[in-house]
């Protein structure tokens, strides 16, 4: 929102929330029935390629985003090393809006005029004089506007709005107030109308016009340098005819400088060039080598969870993973994305973050959930995850933490099959355990007594059963041989305080996803609380019970360029896996915590207080 919203800051459907595209529908209906019922040698076809192409608008904007996410999360070329956090992300989810708004004019001036209807498919003339129209009249008299959209008295009530965004990305090119994109769509439209009513307009000139304007409009958002030098070096002359990322993101940061759309021209010809434009043009594409201290391993879950991937939708990712019904569509793309990386699929970067001086980033092994339960894809799995890990120590980075199945007695014993294939490892590898059991201990209601425990007999489930049996907790268990593999892994002392049940009535249960079924759940009391150890929360289905969420923290302001959500985890919230390895290098700790390493959890649990991190019981 501007500093002052002016008059027609607000779109029309805002309040619509996510059914603002049925006010698309009328037109599209219009336009599929007007076609069908005239047949395909009298029906405009013009109008009814409108839709297909909004669609290939929205597609390519998309397109846009991930790239530019997946490179500012590892890429060498950035321009600003800074973040950005969840108010941009929210404030620029409305993208998509300029999109509508296009539509329902295009749809408009098709019916109101026959110059609109049945354009040929291909002009020479018309795509000529649109590209010079617009070097033109739309760049000269967009150069002045955006100046007059610098004066204070726009700027606050405008501009602003925009320039709230120091660190850009593509999408918040088109990130305006109503009124100002009422202007923008007037300027564009001087090449669309100047060849549409001079008879040289067609289907090809209006494609290709509003893809330039949307493909140069994302590239200058990027926060990556990404336009070649050896092209300037062959055509010097195309410094006043093309920008750069780097040289809009000097507008963003200096304001005042910079002014033109895509054409440097006017700001040599105004005075208005910021003279460190060709300095940062050069250091970007030379870039800034960079080596993360610490990696988190993580995975897609569902087939869906790809979607909310960092590098992906962006809206979906600023939030708890949950469903969409909506996503359903996509199944196509979902399988064939799935049958790409099982092909071809390398681990990839999802995430760059910086805590103080800590460089972290989060990479994804190309494999689902359920990919993890098959046994012939085991082997794969472990060679994904050795190669990630040597990829890391070849790098120089110093911790790597085991996030969801990348971790497991079955798959890897916990990660000590590395460190068996190699014992020399510089880098740590962490699973995470100790501040897990950290967090479930502190977790606990301080009045509990009893409690009953379900789930597999993990590292995890006998480090939290000897803490709570040497407090005195009694630890309860229904199922005869996880009790007697529990109690074998407790010195003898404790034993009196692990106790065989037939009973499920107990308030706190400690439980694990899988384990703990729903027909298991309905036989807890009324009000009691299901606590997780394991990576996945547990089904809800008793609204007369508290469900708490996985393990997890809060994380410091001072952790930057958080703006997506960590699975179903909520904003600024950090799983204890993850969170492990950033405490294991914050401390320096040399020891490895794989296998059947358990390090100390008071000492875990007090480092992580220390650093900023605070506790974070969640209910689901």
């Amino acid at each position: 929102m501007a500093t002052t919203p002016g008059p027609l800051t607000n779109w029309p459907w805002q309040k619509l929330g996510n059914f603002k595209y049925l006010v698309l529908a009328p037109w599209v209906a219009h336009s599929i029935y007007s076609f069908v019922s005239k047949g395909p040698k009298d029906g405009d076809w013009t109008n009814l390629l409108i839709f297909p192409y909004l669609l290939w608008r929205m597609l390519h904007h998309q397109a846009w985003i991930t790239l530019a996410r997946y490179q500012t999360a590892k890429s060498k070329h950035r321009i600003l090393d800074r973040g950005i956090e969840f108010e941009q992300v929210d404030r620029e989810r409305n993208w998509d809006d300029l999109i509508l708004l296009n539509g329902i004019l295009f749809y408009m001036t098709n019916l109101m005029y026959d110059e609109a209807k049945n354009l040929p498919l291909w002009r020479t003339d018309g795509v000529v004089l649109s590209f010079l129209l617009h070097a033109g009249p739309v760049e000269f008299l967009y150069y002045w506007l955006h100046r007059a959209l610098h004066h204070h008295f726009l700027y606050s009530r405008y501009h602003s709005h925009h320039h709230s965004s120091i660190v850009t990305e593509p999408i918040t090119a088109v990130v305006h107030p109503f009124a100002e994109h009422i202007a923008y769509f007037v300027l564009f439209s001087i090449p669309m109308l100047v060849t549409m009513f001079n008879g040289t307009a067609s289907v090809a000139s209006m494609l290709l016009y509003i893809t330039y304007v949307d493909f140069m409009n994302n590239l200058g958002h990027c926060n990556f340098e990404v336009v070649p030098k050896w092209l300037f070096n062959i055509f010097p002359f195309l410094k006043y005819f093309m920008y750069t990322p780097s040289f809009h993101s000097l507008h963003h940061t200096q304001f005042r400088t910079n002014l033109s759309l895509f054409m440097p021209l006017y700001d040599y010809m105004y005075g208005t060039l910021d003279i460190s434009s060709d300095k940062l043009y050069e250091t970007s594409l030379k870039g800034r080598p960079e080596t993360p201290n610490v990696v988190h391993l993580t995975h897609p879950t569902t087939l869906e969870s790809i979607y909310h991937l960092r590098p992906v939708i962006a809206s979906l990712a600023s939030g708890p993973y949950a469903p969409k019904w909506y996503l359903r569509m996509l199944r196509p793309l979902t399988y064939l994305s799935m049958f790409l990386t099982w092909i071809f699929g390398s681990t990839f970067t999802v995430e760059r973050n910086i805590f103080n001086q800590l460089k972290m980033q989060a990479w994804a092994i190309p494999r689902f959930s359920f990919h993890y339960f098959l046994s012939w894809h085991k082997d794969a799995i472990n060679r994904l995850i050795e190669k990630a890990i040597l990829d890391a120590e070849q790098r120089g980075v110093k911790v790597l933490s085991l996030g969801l199945l990348n971790q497991g007695e079955e798959l890897n014993k916990n990660g000590e099959l590395y460190l068996q294939k190699h014992p020399n490892l510089k880098i740590r590898i962490v699973d995470g355990s100790s501040l897990v059991v950290g967090v479930v201990l502190n977790s606990i209601p301080k009045e509990t007594k009893q409690l009953l425990l379900r789930g597999n007999v993990s590292k995890t489930a006998i480090a939290i059963s000897k803490a709570l049996c040497r407090r005195g907790v009694q630890v309860a268990m229904v199922d005869k041989v996880d009790f007697d593999k529990l109690k074998l892994q407790l010195p003898t002392e404790l034993w009196r305080n692990l106790v065989l049940s037939t009973s499920y009535n107990y308030k706190v249960w400690l439980v694990e996803d899988r384990v703990s079924r729903e027909e298991e759940q309905k036989q807890a009391p009324e009000g009691t609380h299901f606590i997780p150890f394991s990576q996945f929360p547990l089904k809800r289905i008793r609204n007369d019970c508290v469900y708490y969420t996985t393990p997890a923290l809060l994380i410091p302001k001072a952790l930057e360029n958080v703006h997506s959500c960590e699975n179903w985890l909520p904003r600024r919230v950090m799983s204890a896996w993850r969170v492990a390895g950033i405490v294991h290098a914050l401390e320096g700790w040399e020891e490895h915590e794989c296998g059947d390493t358990v390090l100390d959890v008071d000492k875990v649990w007090n480092a992580t207080l220390r650093h900023g991190f605070l506790p974070a019981v969640h209910y689901v």
